[in-house]
């Protein structure tokens, strides 16, 4: 593996996201059963780990463990906002965010990870509880995303916050492998 596909490996480690064809009630379970187990799974992950290891990046020129453990849940606070927005408004255009600028924020670079392990915590019971309880039109429903324009149901942003999940997961699962911590 050439130094390219070393890094795209690193940023990828899960491939990157795609909008299955078609969704199943069991795919559905599924990734809802991921967005519901992720607290205690990265809980479990990071919470062993050393202030000087929550500042290792998880590729070169990547965030450290404590920036993207952050950024999960100041990523799935907005993910909630978007699927209430979707589910009390006819698919409206949502607010994007800056993910890079918020992750150079102050408190991105520096607040204990408790405060966004307790946060994601909080934010993903509340998730799972009003996913658990969409009807099958409610999963059709939709918003629009400003870069593109692009109309995503919300059972497609179930699969994608289950990807993204597992996506930033996988990138400190596998620093924590490469490191032997």
């Amino acid at each position: 593996m050439n130094k390219k596909e070393t890094l795209e490996q690193l940023r990828y480690p899960i491939g990157k996201f795609e909008v299955p064809d078609i969704i199943t009630k069991n795919n559905l379970e599924e990734w809802i059963s991921v967005l519901e187990q992720l607290p205690q799974r990265l809980s479990d992950l990071v919470t062993p780990l050393s202030e000087e290891q929550l500042e290792t990046p998880y590729r070169p020129g990547g965030w450290t463990v404590r920036q993207v453990v952050h950024h999960i849940s100041d990523s799935h606070h907005n993910s909630y906002i978007r699927f209430k927005w979707a589910l009390t408004e006819d698919t409206p255009i949502i607010k994007a965010y800056d993910e890079k600028a918020w992750a150079e924020l102050f408190d991105t670079r520096t607040a204990p990870i408790l405060m966004s392990l307790y946060h994601l915590s909080a934010i993903h019971a509340k998730l799972v509880y009003l996913l658990k309880g969409l009807s099958e039109g409610d999963l059709k429903r939709s918003f629009i995303h400003p870069d593109g324009n692009q109309e995503t149901t919300l059972e497609e942003n179930i699969a994608r916050y289950a990807w993204h999940s597992n996506h930033h997961f996988a990138h400190i699962e596998n620093l924590v492998k490469r490191e032997g911590w």
